[in-house]
């Protein structure tokens, strides 16, 4: 079957540009009612059943015949195995990777992640002390594909802000494991594996089980039913983010080879049907032209289907009255990935305000950040890159103020802390700092 994949055709100068720039963005990312209510059902009989329940769901939805939760852990000898048993190009492409993620966070800590604290002429000592969170779990999607690139992007950085224990998770559907994302959870130190997934795997992860330890913060992407389990056991513990649809915006000058922008193009629209790939060029020549590689290049591709509709849904060329335009509407749409697909990409990305990852140069295609430039690429979607930043370590540290006031500084911070406590009525507060004053 040939598959055919027609992006919207929009331009900015058009009249109508607005509208159909806004309902090609739209994505909702409320949940199914459905999905919540059986999702609600699951944490709450996780939280109260804990192992026995876990172990249903996961017999259930995998179809597997465990008789405990213990069955369902993964030694550190049948990871190790794992990676033994796979192919050497693959043990040595998984360690380059392990390794260039492992070197920018390490860069990344040495950044922005240590304690500090300075003293005042009065004596007093202000700062901050930063802590590795104790406990962290990883959710890392199986059944249709297996990512071992997950593992490395969630565990690399856990590790690296020195995390004690790092609790996998990873459906199995059938009981068939891959050792692929085995072998990537031995080479980046993950503690301790579960081959459970779903909500059940995400309420014991937050509640915990009598096999399972309840952990502090939860990362990773999963289906439908996990980003719903995510959000609602946010604040028992924490989590990273709540995961869109994947997002690719192509910022172009017409320079690079066409058929190089079609298949980045196609990198994201091949993960799912609401995965969103954008051209933003300036060259209507050039955009006939990479709508000729895709119609070249679509059926050449094992995953066609769904990159068809993908594009056909959500995809978009667009058509701008300069780059200058177009880093503007870059900066409204704020995509999870950015490409800036130009002779001169650095000329353009002080204009860019808001991406996920910004990727700089025709040779710098996305899919290198997705595996083994080095960078995080648990990124932002659907515009949350307004506000939101890539997994890194930071987010797997906690950072708590230092102070130690002196005699002397206590004399001059008192008085101010009382005249204000009392003006809030909180007499306590305003004694409390008085009893330290020298007495006159």
């Amino acid at each position: 079957m040939n598959f055919v994949a027609t992006p919207a055709r929009l331009s900015s100068a058009s009249s109508t540009f607005e509208a159909e720039f806004k309902a090609r963005l739209h994505w909702s990312a409320e949940a199914d009612t459905a999905i919540e209510k059986v999702v609600a059902d699951i944490l709450a009989d996780v939280q109260q059943r804990g192992d026995v329940a876990v172990l249903e769901y996961t017999n259930r939805f995998d179809g597997l015949q465990a008789n405990t939760l213990a069955e369902l852990e993964l030694t550190q000898a049948e990871l190790k195995a794992a990676f033994d048993t796979i192919p050497a190009k693959q043990r040595e492409a998984l360690q380059a990777a392990a390794a260039r993620v492992r070197s920018y966070h390490e860069a990344q800590k040495k950044a922005s992640g240590e304690s500090w604290s300075y003293r005042d002429a009065d004596g007093t000592l202000l700062g901050q002390k930063v802590s590795p969170l104790d406990r962290v779990g990883i959710y890392v999607p199986g059944g249709k594909a297996a990512y071992p690139s997950s593992v490395l992007m969630n565990a690399i950085p856990a590790h690296v802000a020195g995390v004690a224990e790092i609790i996998m998770v990873v459906p199995t559907p059938r009981g068939e494991k891959n050792a692929l994302v085995l072998a990537a959870a031995y080479v980046a130190g993950v503690t301790r594996a579960y081959t459970i997934g779903g909500a059940q795997a995400v309420a014991a992860l937050a509640y915990g089980t009598a096999t399972i330890p309840n952990v502090h913060k939860i990362t990773g992407p999963g289906n439908a039913y996990v980003a719903a389990a995510k959000r609602r056991v946010f604040g028992t513990v924490g989590i990273d983010m709540i995961a869109g649809p994947s997002e690719i915006l192509v910022l172009a000058d017409g320079t690079t080879p066409p058929d190089w922008v079609a298949m980045d193009l196609f990198s994201q629209a091949e993960h799912d049907e609401l995965a969103q790939s954008i051209l933003l060029c300036p060259d209507a020549a050039y955009i006939d032209q990479v709508q000729a590689s895709i119609d070249r290049l679509l059926n050449e591709m094992p995953r066609a289907e769904i990159i068809a509709k993908s594009l056909n849904g959500r995809g978009a060329l667009i058509h701008t009255r300069s780059m200058e335009e177009a880093c503007e509407i870059s900066n409204r749409i704020a995509p999870e990935h950015l490409e800036v697909s130009s002779t001169d990409p650095h000329r353009w990305e002080p204009l860019l305000k808001h991406a996920g990852a910004i990727f700089l140069g025709a040779y710098t295609s996305e899919s290198l950040g997705d595996y083994c430039a080095g960078p995080n690429h648990v990124l932002p979607t659907s515009g949350t890159a307004r506000f939101s930043s890539p997994l890194g370590v930071y987010d797997f540290q906690k950072r708590s103020s230092l102070i130690e006031v002196s005699q002397a500084g206590a004399q001059e911070l008192g008085r101010i802390a009382a005249e204000l406590a009392y003006g809030e009525g909180l007499q306590a507060h305003a004694r409390a700092a008085e009893m330290r004053l020298d007495k006159i």
